[in-house]
């Protein structure tokens, strides 16, 4: 996703941060009740992740207004992973949260314990589904402004809370009015399982963003792409790429006529950076030149090998490991 990043978004992920803590504190409450009137497995697993979905919301908050901090002499490329942080600890949460609840079921569908006052546990599941469907709407606009990672993380916690909702209320129907034992148990398991394919899930953008993972091939493509338009640009190679936060970083060699003054250099690289910049905004771009034929073995990638020059500028030929040149 690329957009401009405006002095707001930090404001936006705290309040959708704020906005998530006060609706999981309210399903708590409703769940804690629902729980002591019916004894539900299935409903104790939607109260465990909704105790859960506050701490995280509570670790979210934290990882945006951090992630939001400008860059300082000690984190020259700014506070953007905090974000990646909060999200892995969500991750590690959930993941305890669905181990314990899948225990729990087991327990109780050998032991044979069935739910009661069913009516007020559904009551409870339809006013969250409510409370889940209103903040689901606000989170995901504030996701397109801003492209937080952490706050899209806890999106993904409450979009599975519809599901764990909807899989209650099944369950004490299925066993109130239909009888089917055992029901409330197998759906508790489906919730704890439900709830680990989610945390899967939600750790592999945090892994990628704490790892230094390239932007996917196609925007790279797109970023060589704009990049090649300029007349003067014999070439290029050594692309680097990374997402931090909400942030985009990219680093890259440029080949240019060696016979160029640094002056006339210094304007080829600032017009391709002013280009790149209208396709591709409010990335930071770091472009080093070098005179058209020089190779810096020691600056090139173990998987960037040059090769003999080729007509074109097809991208493809630099993301798949060899340099572009005109």
């Amino acid at each position: 996703m690329d957009m401009t990043r405006t002095p707001d978004h930090g404001d936006l992920n705290r309040r959708a941060a704020y906005a998530s803590i006060s609706v999981a504190a309210l399903l708590l409450a409703m769940k804690g009740y629902a729980v002591v009137a019916t004894g539900s497995t299935a409903m104790l697993g939607s109260l465990a992740d909704t105790g859960l979905d506050l701490v995280a919301s509570m670790a979210t908050l934290l990882g945006v207004w951090i992630g939001a901090q400008p860059a300082d002499a000690n984190h020259r490329f700014g506070h953007g992973k905090a974000e990646a942080l909060a999200a892995m600890f969500q991750v590690v949460l959930i993941s305890l949260s669905a181990l314990g609840l899948a225990w729990r079921a087991v327990e109780d569908f050998l032991g044979g314990g069935r739910p009661g006052e069913a009516e007020a546990g559904m009551v409870v599941s339809f006013v969250a589904i409510a409370a889940t469907l209103a903040l689901l709407s606000y989170q995901r606009r504030v996701i397109r402004a801003t492209g937080s990672l952490a706050i899209a993380t806890d999106n993904l916690h409450y979009a599975s809370d519809l599901v764990l909702n909807i899989a209650v209320i099944a369950a004490l129907a299925l066993d109130h009015w239909f009888g089917l034992a055992g029901a409330d148990a197998l759906f508790a398991f489906g919730i704890a399982l439900w709830l680990g394919w989610g945390a899967w899930n939600a750790s592999q953008a945090a892994i990628e963003q704490l790892m230094d993972h390239e932007w996917p091939l196609e925007k790279r493509e797109r970023f060589l792409a704009v990049a090649a338009q300029h007349p003067e640009l014999k070439g290029l190679h050594d692309l680097r790429t990374r997402t931090s936060g909400n942030r985009d970083f990219v680093q890259f060699h440029v080949w240019v006529d060696g016979r160029m003054t640094v002056t006339e250099a210094h304007r080829v690289m600032d017009e391709i950076e002013a280009k790149l910049l209208e396709a591709f905004p409010g990335v930071e771009i770091l472009i080093h030149p070098d005179p058209d034929g020089h190779v810096d073995e020691a600056s090139l990638g173990a998987h960037d090998l040059l090769e003999p020059p080729v007509d074109g500028t097809s991208p493809a030929l630099l993301v798949q490991g060899g340099p572009v040149r005109r």
